[in-house]
């Protein structure tokens, strides 16, 4: 089977390589690989910034999709044939609430032909979704997810998304079904329209009003009831001054840095709810795609591209030129 490996930290450490094809052992499944996506945090590994001290060589990637071709002996959820998608953390779920291993860092992931995953590492893919469409779940849907139940959105409510990546894309669409009002940020006007095409209710660009925490607010008319984190450092202030008393700010990236200043006392006067989002478990995972299939919710692809350029994707990805999912199509 061909796979990809990371080898190597940095810009050339990503190769193809060959190896035998693979048997299950007992709890586990073997996947055919259809479609797997690629997250910010996948060239954060491949650069060596998620976390130096991973064991190499390793198969890149936690969010894929495929068919069950394979099952140990004692595999009694899945059969052979089953359409499935990769879980993101492969040991947190009801019965186990410590998680330490997710798919494509701390265990192999979906960058390759045949996927060997733990059953607790795969649920069964929505049936209104493609492989491809599938794929892009188990990361970027399920945080935006858990975000906005975290805060307890409801019609009504506003919701302030930052940025177009897959995250926010997800978090408009679900706040949408839920029935609330979104607010997007971005530095392009040409995304920003395409958000508004998709239902964003308000847009603002961040580049032109670098006060848009404060616009989101007035936007709002008493400020929002969750923002979905992705700054970090460079916009927490912002966030803060966009929420509603009681409202929540939901951290889940720190794209402009780790450290900020905060004023203790606007968040006591405004009884912030700040929490860190590391995606969800697999009840997270299984509750959003009920959800998807009942609102009939598709995901954004801005590219699929073939599985030979595997390596160029997850490394261009931290141009952010994309809106929405960037798919690798491995057995199309």
């Amino acid at each position: 089977m061909k796979l990809f490996e990371l080898k190597s930290f940095g810009d050339d450490g990503l190769t193809m390589t060959e190896r035998g094809d693979p048997s299950p052992c007992l709890g586990e499944v073997i996947v055919k690989m259809k479609s797997a996506s690629i997250n910010y945090r996948d060239f954060m590994i491949a650069k060596g910034l998620y976390n130096p001290n991973l064991s190499l060589p390793l198969i890149p990637l936690s969010c894929g999709s495929g068919e069950i071709i394979a099952v140990g002996n004692d595999i009694t959820d899945f059969k052979i044939g089953d359409a499935v998608t990769s879980v993101f953390w492969q040991d947190w779920n009801n019965n186990q609430k410590k998680r330490s291993i997710s798919t494509g860092s701390d265990a192999a992931g979906v960058l390759t032909e045949y996927a060997v995953l733990p059953v607790s590492a795969v649920l069964p893919m929505p049936e209104h979704l493609s492989f491809a469409e599938a794929s892009t779940l188990p990361c970027a849907a399920v945080t935006a997810w858990t975000c906005i139940q975290a805060a307890n959105i409801k019609a009504g409510d506003t919701v302030l998304l930052q940025g177009t990546g897959g995250v926010s894309i997800f978090g408009l669409q679900i706040a949408k079904a839920l029935g609330a009002c979104v607010i997007i940020t971005s530095s392009s006007d040409e995304k920003l329209e395409r958000a508004k095409a998709l239902g964003a209710d308000h847009i603002i660009n961040y580049k032109e009003n670098p006060e848009w925490g404060h616009e989101a607010f007035s936007l709002s008319g008493s400020g929002v009831n969750v923002v979905i984190e992705i700054g970090g450092g460079g916009t927490f202030e912002q966030s803060m001054a966009a929420v509603c008393i009681g409202g929540h700010i939901s951290l889940i990236g720190a794209l402009s840095g780790i450290k900020v200043e905060i004023n203790l006392m606007q968040s006591v006067f405004k009884n912030i709810n700040t929490h860190g989002i590391t995606v969800g478990s697999r009840e997270d995972h299984q509750s959003m795609n009920e959800f998807f299939v009942k609102h009939n919710i598709h995901p954004i692809i801005d590219q699929e591209i073939d599985f030979n350029q595997g390596a160029e994707a997850i490394m261009s990805i931290a141009s952010g030129n994309h809106m929405g999912k960037i798919v690798v199509n491995i057995d199309s």
